[in-house]
């Protein structure tokens, strides 16, 4: 009974480490996750940016003329 209750013992205290590993882990993948999350969003208004400063520019070009081979 004795050799049953150490392997228990042993068991939980494993289960215990892996407990906190996986804890740590989620932590850093929460942290990562913000990270990624707000240069996302920084990306995404850069696109925004470039988008719009492209249409202020194709609204500046004057029209082609019309070809007379048509």
């Amino acid at each position: 009974m004795d050799l049953d209750l150490k392997g228990l013992e042993d068991r939980v205290a494993q289960l215990i480490e892996l407990s906190r590993r996986l804890r740590a882990e989620n932590g850093s993948l929460r942290q990562q996750l913000v990270v990624a999350h707000n240069e996302n969003k920084r990306l995404g208004e850069r696109i925004e940016t470039a988008r719009l400063r492209v249409e202020a520019l194709l609204e500046r070009v004057p029209p082609a003329p019309a070809r007379d081979d048509e």
